[in-house]
């Protein structure tokens, strides 16, 4: 198979690149290494194109003569989409278009789309399935429902196949710690390792379903096979809610440090809670991420390079 990635420089789409690759897969990137690095590819036999999801004329040049695409370019975080709708919502609304617009006119069998948890917002069911009703509160999580909806009218309009991928707090290897808008388990693992108060919005208690990355590009790459997933929309999470203030437990665990948090006032567009029915998941594509926490959060602090002896400090 011949495959695009787009976004495929940065944190999953780079580990999604390296499967494929050991899968005997030929692979194109399409990256603006804008928040991609281009060190994630350092060893890697791709092609890479550069340029912006928002000129048709580079995501054109980048589909042609694949068979399928894999897009993950985003510009992600919520914080970011509230401080910048306007760009989250290009990028991440005309983006997608334009992929699905030339995917439409090459030709391509099958694209599959990686959207978010965030489309579903905060509510008072859970385990939150598909088919529940999306109901977003940042921009960013609007921004993934409009691109949600343009692949399912493209399967029904144009004959593209399409599958979504609603992914849950995805953590692992070569997630960038550093980022302004880095994600709570690098910056959890980060600052307990230096013996840093770790930081929570709100009071810890919040719920989410939290992803190993390797289960979410196994996701990824069975959707571009399996049948009966066209048009469809799928929970890619364990189905196993931890809280904020267990995640933080688990962090100590792994890092063998006491771990002390201070508690600032919830962020504007988070939800309280987000956890996944997975069943549609484990019948179609016979599949559920699996990989315990702990297990997930030492493969990740070992690639972090973090030191993992105790800390004197809290002796």
């Amino acid at each position: 198979m011949r495959a695009l990635v787009t976004g495929g420089a940065g944190f999953i789409g780079s580990n999604l690149v390296e499967r494929l690759l050991e899968d005997g897969h030929d692979v194109r990137v399409l990256d603006n290494f804008s928040t991609g690095q281009r060190g994630n590819l350092d060893g890697l036999d791709v092609e890479v194109v550069e340029g912006e999801l928002r000129s048709y004329e580079r995501v054109h040049a980048a589909v042609r003569g694949v068979e399928v695409v894999f897009h993950l370019g985003a510009l992600g975080s919520v914080p970011r989409s509230v401080q910048d709708p306007l760009t989250s919502t290009a990028v991440n609304v005309e983006g997608t278009l334009n992929v699905l617009l030339a995917s439409r006119d090459e030709g391509i069998r099958r694209v599959v789309f990686s959207s978010s948890s965030s489309v579903y917002g905060s509510g008072d069911a859970y385990p939150r399935g598909e088919m529940a009703a999306p109901d977003p509160i940042s921009p960013y999580g609007v921004s993934k429902l409009a691109a949600e909806r343009y692949c399912i009218s493209f399967s029904r309009v144009y004959g593209l196949e399409t599958v979504v991928l609603r992914l849950f707090n995805v953590f692992g290897p070569r997630q960038d710690p550093n980022s302004q808008y880095a994600a709570v388990v690098p910056r959890f693992l980060t600052a307990a390792a230096a013996d840093r108060e770790i930081t929570i919005y709100g009071d810890g208690r919040q719920s989410r379903d939290f992803t190993y990355v390797a289960d979410v590009v196994s996701a990824t790459v069975i959707a571009a096979d399996v049948p009966d997933a066209n048009g469809r929309v799928f929970n890619v999470a364990p189905g196993s809610p931890v809280t904020v203030l267990e995640l933080a437990a688990a962090v100590g665990t792994v890092l063998e440090r006491r771990v002390v948090a201070r508690h600032l006032p919830p962020r504007a567009g988070d939800i309280r809670d987000s956890w996944a029915d997975t069943q549609a998941l484990e019948t179609v594509f016979g599949f559920r991420p699996a990989t315990p926490l702990l297990e997930a959060l030492r493969e990740t602090a070992f690639h972090l390079r973090l030191d993992t002896e105790p800390a004197e400090v809290w002796a």
